[in-house]
């Protein structure tokens, strides 16, 4: 039976060639023309379409773009978010200039709200619980704006409803360090702290507190961080500039895990199974509230105790205390308590991504994904309108192609407007555990532009290393706002570093954790991402982000005046995002530069090996596994190369061409391991994972390391060498799929 069964298939498989040998050589006889998607098959990116796109990215269009999407405030699930959700579906579904299709699709996710009927309230009270000071509730208005009666409150989201008073202290960036530093002068059981912004995670703050016995949190944000030191908003902060006035409060999502909370690894349709919320890890445990550094200067400077360190200080001039706990005997707020009353609730509540599709001619099942949140906490100008005004003009100009015939992708190309990013990454992340299986066998590249504009100085972008290639070439083709140079030039000016491959090169980022919506899909689905955005000169200013991030002050006035006027800044990321996409949809070769990845896996190599051989050496724990690894990693890549620069590659088949890009495309997939960070949810990339080391290298390595020589427990250090052992066979999987005989021996 078995002979019979491999005689017909060796017979058929003769027929078949049999068959396309006379096929071939009938249509040469003949003088037949090739078939029609011939051409299509084999045609490569078109520069003059490229030039067409960026001569139509128009900035008053982008202009009229921002100011409709931030007429109203638009928090996750609000009627304001409606108004944005039908914004992009009346664009996206336009008959001149929409796409070929645009829908919404639902989530019911788990999010958190301040109780507008009972706001949160800080006060001062005294022992006889005498209200002597009030905590702002409200931003100041100067402007109708910050009037909008939709503003929310400033409050941490996922912080818990409490009733909690004691004494006041004050805790630096609330960071383990700091706790453990304080504790070691006051007692901390039964009191507030008081923390800045940065250093640590919003809800980490917290989270690190509760050990202590502390049972509030206040936050805020010290102008030495943000503004540069300036104060007063008579003269200094905005209206008049683009810092934040003394009332502003960085509102934001108190939470570490992205996604939503009550279904984690599973999409949160109506129907899906939920988690109990008491499960829920990953937010504050005990009450927290945001508040303005003009509230924060009455506290701080009021508290007595020892002098805090150096690195403590901040912008307020007084001495930034420990607190006694509590405050001086000269202060009017002597022997009071810090009091929080804190009514947020939390609600599952229907929240909704808009997707747009555009179909590729030749290969409908490769995508390439563009995506940005449309949900912001207030007007949200910059974050994210900014993003979504770019993205609304790139998809104009695209779709108008489309309708007219005149270009189509060679590749699909699907367009994301996701919703509750500000809660936690949750459109994008739902959209990744939905659609998990297609978006991992399909999805060529990710391409994030959320905050498309911090300021208008200089380009800034982070992403996979495959993708410099791509993003350079864009960015040489674009010209600078306010310059005959080009985006890529006023870049290399700005930050740079020198390639041993390519010389002196602008400083790309890397992204290294979940500050936005590339999260899910780098670190989650190991798709080859990037996040780009204009950004300030951060040579002039110590601010850490702009200064309106996450306020009511997030407005159209505040962005035209202060952050882009004239738009071109965002014309610029519109036509460098846009030239990225193209090539990525339209290139025959994908145009991701695997030397490059090998690049930085040799930089992060040479770190670790300064950082750790030696004392693992000591521990005998081997690093040669690691460095045979990345040199297989570079070999493989070096054949690969080969292949595709070989001057036959144009007359290969298409199958050839198909084989080369789906070892392009999968490369980052290769990396994945989802058993490499248990305590990480959502992270399973092995090189660009979340790190608290603060090191340029291996973030599972650096981790282990630090926490090794912390404890110096032994089982600790079987974690090191445990993750050099991850490291090493990743890369050397990696390594394998480049190749097609799966040989990575060097």
């Amino acid at each position: 039976m078995i002979k019979q069964v491999i005689i017909g298939v060796v017979c058929g498989a003769a027929v078949l060639t049999v068959g396309i040998l006379i096929g071939h050589f009938g249509i040469a006889k003949s003088g037949t023309s090739a078939p029609s998607w011939l051409k299509d098959v084999a045609k490569d990116v078109d520069e003059s379409l490229i030039e067409k796109f960026m001569l139509e990215v128009d900035n008053i269009q982008i202009q009229e773009n921002l100011r409709s999407l931030t007429k109203v405030p638009h928090m996750a699930t609000t009627a304001g978010d409606e108004e944005t959700v039908q914004i992009m579906l009346k664009r996206w579904q336009d008959p001149e200039t929409g796409l070929d299709k645009a829908w919404r699709e639902e989530y019911w996710v788990y999010l958190s709200f301040p109780d507008k009927n009972n706001p949160n309230t800080v006060t001062v009270v005294s022992p006889t619980d005498t209200v002597l000071h009030t905590i702002r509730e409200k931003e100041k208005p100067y402007t109708p704006d910050q009037s909008d009666p939709e503003v929310v409150q400033p409050y941490a989201a996922y912080s818990p409803a409490g009733h909690v008073k004691g004494k006041l202290v004050y805790a630096n960036q609330g960071k383990p360090s700091d706790y453990s530093e304080l504790n070691k002068t006051v007692d901390l059981r039964g009191t507030i702290a008081i923390t800045k912004y940065g250093g640590a995670g919003r809800s980490a703050k917290a989270i690190n507190a509760a050990p202590y016995g502390v049972v509030g949190v206040l936050v805020y944000t010290d102008p030495l961080d943000m503004n540069d030191g300036l104060m007063s908003d008579a003269n200094e902060t905005y209206p008049h500039s683009w810092y934040m006035p003394p009332s502003g409060v960085e509102r934001g999502s108190y939470n570490i895990d992205f996604g939503d909370l009550l279904t984690p690894h599973l999409a949160a349709k109506e129907e899906t199974y939920r988690i109990n919320a008491t499960d829920i890890t990953g937010i504050p445990p005990i009450p927290t509230q945001p508040i303005g550094f003009e509230d924060a200067y009455r506290l701080i400077c009021e508290l007595g105790g020892e002098p805090a360190p150096d690195a403590w200080q901040g912008g307020f001039n007084c001495t930034y205390n420990f607190g006694g706990p509590g405050f001086k005997p000269t202060s009017s707020f002597t022997n009071s308590d810090v009091k929080l009353d804190i009514y947020n609730y939390e609600e599952v509540k229907p929240s909704s991504n808009v997707m747009g599709f555009i179909r590729g001619s030749v290969e409908p099942d490769r995508y390439v994904i563009y995506g940005n949140h449309r949900d912001s906490w207030v007007h949200g100008a910059i974050d994210p309108s900014s993003g979504t005004s770019v993205m609304l003009e790139i998809t104009r100009v695209l779709g108008k192609m489309v309708k007219q015939g005149t270009w189509r992708p060679r590749r699909s190309i699907i367009f994301g407007s996701w919703g509750a990013e500000e809660f936690g990454l949750i459109g994008s992340a739902e959209y990744t555990e939905q659609y998990f299986a297609a978006l991992s066998e399909r999805s060529v590249a990710y391409i994030n532009v959320d905050i498309a504009v911090f300021a208008n100085a200089t380009l800034g972008a982070s992403g996979m290393p495959s993708m410099q290639n791509v993003i350079f070439k864009a960015a040489k083709q674009v010209k600078a706002p306010g310059h005959e140079k080009s985006v890529y030039d006023n870049w290399l000016q700005y930050t740079n570093k020198t390639s041993p491959t390519h010389g002196l090169i602008p400083r790309m980022g890397y992204l290294t954790g979940a500050g936005s919506d590339y999260a899910p899909f780098s670190h989650y689905l190991g798709i080859t991402s990037m996040d780009m955005s204009y950004t300030y000169d951060k040579t002039k200013t110590n601010a850490r982000i702009y200064p309106a991030y996450h306020t009511a002050y997030d407005t159209f006035d505040y962005a035209s005046k202060y952050i882009d006027p004239g738009f071109v800044g965002h014309q610029a990321v519109a036509r460098t995002a846009g030239n990225v996409l193209i090539r990525l949809a339209d290139s025959l070769i994908l145009p991701l530069n695997c030397a490059d990845y090998a690049e930085s896996l040799e930089e992060y190599l040479s770190t670790a090996l300064n950082l750790y051989e030696q004392k693992l050496k000591t521990m005998n724990i081997s690093m040669e596994p690691l460095k045979h690894a990345v040199t297989s990693f570079r070999a493989a890549v070096s054949n690969l190369e080969k292949v595709i620069q070989s001057p036959d590659l144009a007359n290969e088949t298409p199958l050839k061409v198909r084989w080369i890009n789906d070892q392009l495309m999968l490369l980052d997939r290769a990396f994945l391991d989802p058993l490499a960070f248990p305590d990480k949810y959502g992270f399973r990339h092995v090189i660009w994972a979340s790190s608290s080391a603060g090191k340029q290298t291996f973030p599972g390595l650096a981790d282990a390391y630090a926490n090794a020589e912390s404890s110096g427990q032994a089982s600790d250090w079987d974690k090191v060498h445990y993750h050099l052992s991850v490291l090493s066979q990743a890369i050397l999987g990696a390594a394998s799929t480049l190749t097609d005989d799966m040989q990575t021996q060097t």
